[in-house]
C-alpha cells in the first residue's frame, strides 16, 4: 500500500466522526451544560418580574450567572482533585456527575423554596450557577481528552447542538409552560430534564489519560495552579499577555450585557406576551444564532481569525442599537423579528470567531485551566454592566441610554485589536512575502510539551 493510500485509510471519515459514541455523548453533555445558563439569568428574570420584584433587584439577582465568569478560579481543582467515592468513576466523569446532580438539586430547590424567602432563594440560585459553571469546566476538559484533534470538530458540533436545544428548552419551552402552570412547576420540569445527561454520564467512557500524581502538595499547587498562568505570560511576555487579557475582557461586552435580567422585563414592558417572546427570541432567534455561528466558521476558514474578529466586534456592538426601534413597539411582532434577526445573527457570528481566537491562544498542556480563564473573562464585564442595568434604566427613566452604552463600550476592544494585531501571530497568520514580523510578535499556536495534556 502506498503512503498516500495508507494516509487516506487512516483518516477518519466525516460519517465516522459524527457517529462515534463520543459525539452523541457530547450532545447530551452539551444539553446539560446549556440548561442551567438561562434559568439563573434570562428566564429567571421573568419569574421575578411577575413576582413583583423591583427591576433593580431583578437585574442583581439574575446576575448570578456571573459565576460563569469566575470559573477559572476553581478550574485547577476540577483538573487535579480526585473526588472521594465518586472518584472511582474517573477524574472527568466524577466531576461531571457531581455537577449535574448539583444543578438538578438546585433547580428543584428553587422550585421548592420559591421567591417568598428571597434571601434563601438567591442562595439556591447561586448554587445552581456555581454548579453550572463547574459543569462547563468538566465538559470542556472531557471533550478535549476523549478524542484526538481530528475528531474535535464533530464533538464541538454535537455539543453545540445539544447546548442550543437546551437554550430552547430553558428559554422558549419554559416561557410557554409559565403561561399555563406556576413557575415552580416549570423549574421542576427543568430539573427533571437533567436525568438523561446523568444517565449518559454513568454510561460514558472515561478519557484514557495518564495523570501523573504530584509528589507533594507544593508540586501539585505549582503544576495545577501556577504553571497554566505562568506559561501564558512566558509565551507572550507580560505587556502583550496583559493586552490579550484586556482584549478578551472587552470583545463581547456588548453581547453579554443583554443576557442578564434586563432584557426580559424590556420585552414585557413593550407589550409582548411570554409566548410571543418565546417563539421569536427563544426558538426563531436560536436558529438565526446558529446561522450566524456557521457564517463565523466560514469566515474564519476563508480569511483567518483576525479580520473576521474585528468585523464581528463591530457588528455585535452595532446590533444592540437595533433595540432602540423596539422602544414603544406595543407588541409589534414584525419589529421584534427584525431586531432579533439582526442581533442574533451578529452575536452568533461573534461567538464562533471569539472561540476560535481563544482556542488559538491555548497551550494544550493546560487546556482546561487556560481555556476556563479565557471563557470566564470574556463574560465578566458584560455581566458586571448587566448587574447595574436596572439602576441605569430607572435613573434615566428609559431603556434607550442603556442600549447605547452597551454599544459604545465595545470601542476599547477595537483599539486593543489594532494594538495586538502586529504583536500576536495566530496559527493562520502568515506575514506577506518580504515583510518581517513585528519585533514584539509572539506565536500563539504552541505545541504541547512535557506530560500529556490533561
Amino acid at each position: 500500500m502506498s503512503a498516500a493510500a495508507a494516509a487516506k485509510a487512516g483518516k477518519p471519515s466525516i460519517w465516522q466522526a459524527f457517529t462515534q459514541p463520543a459525539a452523541w455523548t457530547m450532545f447530551f453533555f452539551g444539553f446539560a451544560s446549556g440548561l442551567p445558563f438561562l434559568l439563573v439569568a434570562g428566564t429567571l428574570a421573568y419569574w421575578l418580574r411577575e413576582g413583583g420584584i423591583e427591576l433593580r433587584e431583578i437585574t442583581m439577582i439574575a446576575s448570578a450567572g456571573m459565576a460563569y465568569s469566575f470559573k477559572f478560579l476553581w478550574a485547577p481543582l476540577v483538573d487535579r482533585w480526585r473526588l472521594p467515592l465518586l472518584g472511582r468513576l474517573g477524574q472527568r466523569r466524577s466531576w461531571l456527575l457531581l455537577a449535574m446532580a448539583a444543578v438538578m438539586a438546585g433547580l428543584a430547590g428553587m422550585a421548592i423554596v420559591g421567591t417568598g424567602p428571597l434571601a434563601l432563594f438567591v442562595c439556591v440560585t447561586l448554587l445552581v450557577a456555581f454548579s453550572g459553571a463547574t459543569l462547563d469546566i468538566a465538559v470542556d476538559a472531557y471533550r478535549v481528552e476523549i478524542a484526538p484533534p481530528s475528531a474535535q470538530g464533530a464533538l464541538v458540533a454535537t455539543y453545540s447542538l445539544g447546548y442550543r436545544i437546551a437554550l430552547i428548552a430553558s428559554g422558549a419551552l419554559a416561557l410557554v409552560l409559565a403561561d399555563h402552570v406556576a413557575w415552580p412547576v416549570v423549574y421542576l420540569v427543568m430539573a427533571a430534564c437533567m436525568l438523561v445527561p446523568l444517565a449518559t454520564c454513568l454510561l460514558a467512557a472515561e478519557p484514557a489519560v495518564l495523570r501523573p500524581r504530584a509528589r507533594n502538595w507544593v508540586e501539585g499547587l505549582r503544576e495545577g495552579v501556577v504553571e497554566p498562568f505562568a506559561d501564558f505570560f512566558r509565551r507572550f511576555g507580560g505587556r502583550v499577555a496583559l493586552g490579550i487579557l484586556l482584549f478578551i475582557l472587552a470583545m463581547k461586552i456588548s453581547d453579554q450585557a443583554l443576557i442578564g435580567g434586563i432584557i426580559g422585563p424590556f420585552y414585557l414592558d413593550q407589550g409582548f406576551s411570554k409566548t410571543e417572546i418565546a417563539a421569536v427570541t427563544k426558538v426563531y432567534g436560536i436558529w438565526i444564532g446558529i446561522a450566524g455561528a456557521f457564517l463565523g466558521g466560514i469566515a474564519v476558514a476563508r480569511w483567518g481569525i483576525q479580520w473576521p474578529l474585528f468585523a464581528a466586534i463591530v457588528l455585535g456592538a452595532a446590533s444592540n442599537l437595533l433595540y432602540l426601534i423596539l422602544i414603544g413597539a406595543n407588541g409589534d411582532l414584525t419589529l421584534l423579528t427584525i431586531v432579533i434577526s439582526g442581533e442574533n445573527l451578529a452575536q452568533g457570528f461573534l461567538g464562533t470567531v471569539a472561540v476560535a481566537y481563544m482556542s488559538a491562544l491555548v497551550n494544550q498542556r493546560y487546556t482546561a485551566t487556560q481555556y476556563a480563564l479565557f471563557s470566564s473573562l470574556i463574560m465578566l464585564p458584560g455581566k458586571v454592566l448587566g448587574f447595574f442595568s436596572g439602576h441605569i434604566v430607572e435613573a434615566s427613566a428609559s431603556y434607550a441610554p442603556y442600549f447605547i452604552i452597551t454599544a459604545v463600550v465595545a470601542l476599547p476592544a477595537l483599539v486593543l485589536f489594532f494594538w495586538l494585531k502586529p504583536r500576536v501571530r495566530l496559527g493562520d497568520d502568515v506575514p506577506p512575502a518580504g515583510e518581517e514580523a513585528h519585533p514584539d510578535m509572539a506565536q500563539a499556536d504552541m505545541k504541547p510539551t512535557g506530560n500529556k495534556p490533561t
